[in-house]
């Protein structure tokens, strides 16, 4: 299973990487920035976008951007200084639209293909990911934040190759990232390539609820089999959710069922990912597969 696992990593189809748990959203800021660029400039603004820490997944989309920009910050006044930095800089940008999360009810490290049966889940869900929860902030120091950044380019690093790279010994080493994972600020996310996961279409939802809905509609669609990702956000459209699908027919079937079962819900977008030229700081081929990495920090 090792060498099967190595081969695969090697080849870029598949790799396991620390990313911002759950408590990151409700502390830090989670902001998606829609971006719609001159047709020729497209390769460029990507190239611009993935080389920035801050700056976590990309996606070429069909739908009313071309970009769509998952971007990791401590607050508002840093993703303000990054949008006039560095985004609004790019030539070639016609328009930017930025969506703050207000609340994230599934991200990506939850969905699963549904490919083990319950004994396997038992013994996956017996590891580290299964820790009880704690429930009080931590404040992050250096040590913290280097186990972090090591991680986030290789999670399978063993407890001894982590005290090593840090220079800590391997029982705090243990202990500190045990008590990052339980605290909420980091998780772990399993990634392949799309040519494996028998779900290759990557589509997602804008869409906008009343208030008083909201809350429901998205505990809903998040437990849908299809559903990857499910936010609430600011602007125009207070829904944003990603699904992961055989074809194209699901999309329109997708939309149909939330009409069907969701009477407030009125889609304003949808979007069909083209390519993820970076996902969660890996930069990716237009396969899927990982040929780098510009690491998030956002820690």
């Amino acid at each position: 299973m090792a060498r099967r696992w190595e081969r695969l990593s090697a080849a870029g189809l598949a790799w396991v990487a620390a990313a911002p748990g759950p408590e990151f959203g409700r502390s830090r800021c989670i902001s998606y920035i829609m971006i719609r660029v001159e047709p020729n400039a497209r390769t460029r603004v990507v190239d611009d976008l993935a080389q920035w820490p801050e700056v976590a997944t990309i996606e070429v989309a069909t739908g009313g951007h071309d970009l769509n920009v998952d971007v990791l910050t401590h607050d508002l006044r840093e993703l303000d200084q990054f949008l006039t930095d560095k985004v609004f800089d790019i030539p070639g940008i016609i328009s930017v639209d930025i969506l703050l999360t207000t609340a994230l009810y599934l991200e990506s490290s939850r969905w699963r293909l549904r490919s083990l049966d319950k004994g396997q889940l038992s013994v996956l869900n017996g590891g580290m990911m299964s820790l009880k929860k704690s429930h009080h902030a931590i404040a992050l120091d250096d040590l913290d934040r280097a186990l972090l950044d090591h991680l986030v380019h290789d999670g399978r690093l063993s407890w001894a190759e982590l005290a090593s790279l840090t220079g800590a010994s391997t029982a705090t080493a243990r202990r500190r990232v045990t008590r990052l994972i339980s605290s909420g600020i980091v998780t772990f996310r399993c990634e392949i390539a799309h040519s494996l996961a028998g779900w290759p279409i990557q589509a997602s939802l804008l869409a906008q609820a009343p208030g008083q809905d909201v809350d429901s509609i998205c505990h809903t669609l998040a437990r849908w089999p299809e559903c990857r990702f499910v936010a609430a956000v600011t602007g125009t459209a207070n829904i944003y959710a990603t699904f992961w699908v055989h074809d194209l027919g699901s999309v329109q079937r997708l939309e149909a069922e939330t009409r069907s079962t969701m009477a407030s819900l009125t889609v304003v977008d949808r979007m069909v990912a083209l390519s993820t030229p970076k996902r969660m700081g890996h930069l990716c081929d237009l396969e899927g597969r990982r040929i780098g990495i510009v690491p998030i920090s956002p820690w």
